[in-house]
């Protein structure tokens, strides 16, 4: 069993830039593909950012997001990261991070991930 353990989230200003972090227990973090998640009030779960498994993850991101956050891992850390720039109003959600037992494919739906974290608030301000 995973544990996956969210932290770095916070109150912004809008414009602002803020990293999430998320620290794995298990030993085989690094060939797990990785994915970020949101979940605002009243709306569904969506795809924000992943990146696949191995030293060299290929990264794969919502259209939403593309050119301005950023997912990037340390498997010696057992940590995936969420750089989030520019923040705006609509990015004011519940962050969570997710694992798949598999470094193949990009996958954007979660029913496709194995684990999950609990999550981390991040609010932006106008």
């Amino acid at each position: 069993q995973e544990q996956l353990v969210e932290s770095g989230g916070g109150l912004v200003q809008a414009g602002d830039s803020l990293t999430l972090s998320c620290a794995a227990s298990g030993r085989t973090f690094s060939s797990y593909t990785m994915g970020w998640f949101r979940q605002a009030p009243g709306k569904q779960r969506e795809f924000v950012a992943g990146i696949t498994g191995g030293d060299f993850g290929a990264w794969f991101y919502a259209d939403s997001v593309k050119d301005r956050f950023v997912v990037s891992r340390d498997n010696a850390k057992n940590t995936v990261y969420l750089q989030m720039n520019s923040l705006n109003l609509e990015d004011t959600a519940v962050y969570y991070c997710a694992a798949k037992r598999s470094r193949i494919g990009a996958p954007t739906y979660p029913g496709q991930y194995d684990y999950w974290g609990q999550g981390t608030q991040v609010t932006v301000s106008s």
